[in-house]
């Protein structure tokens, strides 16, 4: 079964930077879309970012826009989040999946899903 990895997490200082990465194995996904999910203590899980393999779709949620990019690498089969500008409110547990539809990522549609990695950003 297809498996998504990530990494690049931890402790970050309110207005730094920080990269997440997501590496997928068990399968090859060049024609999945990937994207970016968090939930954050107390509150739902929801959609972050997205982009298409097979096009050049991106999607970003209003909380990020502006200060976020989502990236691959087809070579590693790895999607990247660089996040700039951090908030406290950006804490959270971040979750990398992979769907057939980019777009449909923003609904939180993915066959496939990480088990997270924690994202806690201090003031």
């Amino acid at each position: 079964q297809v498996q998504l990895v990530e990494s690049g997490g931890g402790l970050v200082q309110a207005g730094g930077s920080l990269r997440l990465s997501c590496a997928a194995s068990g399968r090859t996904l060049s024609t999945y879309a990937m994207g970016w999910f968090r939930q954050a203590p107390g509150k739902e899980r929801e959609f972050v970012a997205a982009i298409s393999w097979s096009g050049g779709s991106t999607y970003y949620s209003d909380s990020v826009k502006g200060r976020s990019t989502i990236s691959r690498d087809n070579a590693k089969n790895t999607v990247y989040l660089q996040l700039n500008s951090l908030k406290p409110e950006d804490t959270a547990i971040y979750y990398c999946a992979a769907g057939p539809v980019a777009g449909r990522l923003r609904t939180l549609e993915a066959n496939y899903w990480g088990q997270g990695i924690q994202v806690t950003v201090s003031s």
